[in-house]
């Protein structure tokens, strides 16, 4: 029998598990383990976010209104943007281009084939399961770029005079740089293909778990997890072959020769 209760948590129990996380900051402070300052930034940083994202959500679903939904869409993109680009740290030419393109193009498509394909959204704006389900997309298609775009920037550096090589050899830009194309590739979907290998056996995931605690039947809820993380692995790696398709050519002038700011 399914149950549709679900626990309510006052702010007395929200205090409660915030208090034991000030009290792990507070002992690492006490044995000088380091880390305290940012433990405690990235806490406050989360109350103060969820707490405004709460908020913000109510009055978007209130609204119900299309311009509305799609409005925080593109603020959830730009945002993602700023912050793939801010955790790379060596940096190819054009990459809020090429990081911006990849994330649009790889997160809007599968997202819009999911919620229209798979769910069958009515209204197709539906905030309640489109701007979650934008979330979820985004936020994982975030780790695949930022990792993509560094070990790009990275083995390109690394294998420069590999590739000089291939290219006095005749072969063309893309051609020289695929080992370095592939190992990008490779390391973006790393931490996806580890998550899929390991849920359900070392952990369940979050939004299983939050089906189940809300009332859903086990069996809805693992679909609907098997479903939405085949669809982010599937915008993981489109965003992620989108970058490295498109910055590695960023690196290379039209006549297959490295750029002076590569230098």
């Amino acid at each position: 029998m399914q149950r549709t209760d679900l626990v309510d948590l006052g702010l007395v129990d929200l205090g409660l598990v915030y208090g034991l996380l000030l009290l792990v900051i507070g002992l690492a402070r006490w044995n000088r383990f380091g880390q305290e300052k940012d433990l405690l930034i990235a806490s406050v940083r989360m109350l103060v976010q969820l707490l405004a994202v709460g908020y913000v959500l109510k009055i978007i679903f209130s609204l119900d209104r299309p311009w509305a939904v799609l409005l925080i869409l593109l603020v959830m993109l730009l945002v993602a943007i700023q912050m793939t680009v801010a955790r790379v740290r060596q940096r190819m030419p054009g990459i809020y281009r090429v990081v911006g393109g990849a994330l649009f193009l790889g997160c809007g498509c599968t997202t819009f084939l999911f919620c229209q394909l798979v769910i069958g959204l009515t209204p197709w704006y539906d905030p309640r399961y489109l701007i979650p389900l934008a979330g979820m997309i985004i936020g994982n298609s975030m780790t695949g770029s930022s990792l993509a775009a560094e070990r790009l920037a990275a083995e390109i550096s690394d294998r420069r005079e590999e590739i000089e090589t291939a290219l006095s050899l005749g072969l063309s830009s893309v051609k020289a740089a695929q080992p370095a194309v592939h190992a990008a590739f490779r390391a973006a979907l790393i931490p996806t293909v580890n998550a899929m290998a390991a849920m359900g056996i070392v952990f369940l995931p979050g939004m299983m778990t939050g089906q189940i605690l809300s009332g859903t039947e086990p069996l809805l809820a693992v679909r609907y997890q098997i479903s939405i993380m085949c669809i982010i692995t599937v915008s993981v790696a489109l965003t992620s072959a989108l970058i490295v398709w498109q910055g590695v050519r960023s690196f290379f002038t039209p006549a297959h020769q490295f750029r002076e700011e590569v230098d």
